[in-house]
């Protein structure tokens, strides 16, 4: 019988598939020992793009409001103008106007945060923060017919002596009337005076007194002869406590009454006199 592959081939065959089937085995013992159970797959990186972008509107976003404090306005001396000066015994009251709005102070009574210190002839000097200020008074313009200001006066315990022919003409027309338990006055008088405030301290002058820095009520330092004031009963060393029950315990509380004291038919003042209190009543017609 023809063999149809030679011995010697067969055995280089063989020794051929024995040597593979080693290094197979070889291979599996060293994957089973150093290479992990689980596979491990590849994966390429790629840069991966969106499929859209992200627009930020305006509108998205609430506007952050910001509250802007309001400044707040500084005092000025300059807002202050001085309307009238009355200075007797050692007292200083002075008239000033403040926004439109007039207000009576006394030494150490302040406005619009400046605190009077004194006044001269035709000055009023104020104080703030350790500084002092001076306001002059308030002239009345020529070319005009508006309020003018007040001129200075000084009290005087002697008595007044008499006006100018021309001032004269100035006196008011009305009288006072006393009728026994009350004296009746007449308006046009409260009117003059209420107008004509300097013609007050020519015929009255009145001082504060005071229990430290509290104002108790007002003194008459001296009442002109002959004078209305004198005809109201009025005396020099009376102390005048309220009127109508109101007490007068500032200036601006006196002053107060003054301003009202023409609106008024019936007025009851309470006085001290010779350490006695007593009542004088008036009626306006």
């Amino acid at each position: 019988m023809k063999h149809l592959f030679k011995p010697e081939r067969m055995k280089q065959v063989m020794l051929i598939l024995v040597a593979i089937l080693v290094v197979k085995l070889l291979w599996v013992v060293v994957a089973f020992i150093w290479l992990p159970t689980a596979g491990v797959e590849y994966s390429e990186e790629r840069g991966i793009k969106n499929l859209y972008y992200r627009v930020r509107i305006a509108s998205d976003r609430q506007p952050q409001i910001v509250e802007q404090q309001k400044a707040v306005p500084q005092a000025s001396i300059k807002d202050i103008d001085l309307l009238g000066i009355y200075s007797a015994s050692g007292s200083t009251v002075v008239t000033v106007q403040h926004k439109g709005k007039t207000k009576v102070l006394s030494r150490g009574e302040s406005i619009n945060d400046f605190v009077l210190e004194g006044a001269g002839s035709d000055f009023a000097t104020f104080s703030k923060e350790e500084k002092l200020y001076t306001v002059t008074l308030l002239k009345p313009k020529k070319s005009s017919g508006g309020t003018g200001s007040i001129k200075t006066v000084n009290g005087s315990d002697t008595e007044r002596p008499k006006e100018a022919k021309n001032e004269q003409d100035k006196t008011p027309s009305g009288e006072i009337v006393d009728a026994g338990d009350r004296k009746i006055i007449d308006r046009s008088l409260l009117t003059h005076y209420t107008t004509n405030m300097d013609d007050i301290f020519k015929d009255i002058g009145i001082q504060d007194m005071k229990e430290g820095d509290t104002v108790t009520g007002f003194k008459v330092s001296f009442v002109r002869r002959g004078s209305h004031f004198s005809k109201l009963g009025l005396q020099k060393g009376d102390i005048i406590k309220s009127v109508n029950g109101q007490e007068i315990n500032s200036y601006n509380a006196a002053f107060g009454i003054f301003k009202e004291v023409q609106n008024m038919a019936n007025m009851t003042l309470v006085i001290i006199r010779d350490n006695k209190e007593m009542e004088l009543e008036y009626e306006v017609n």
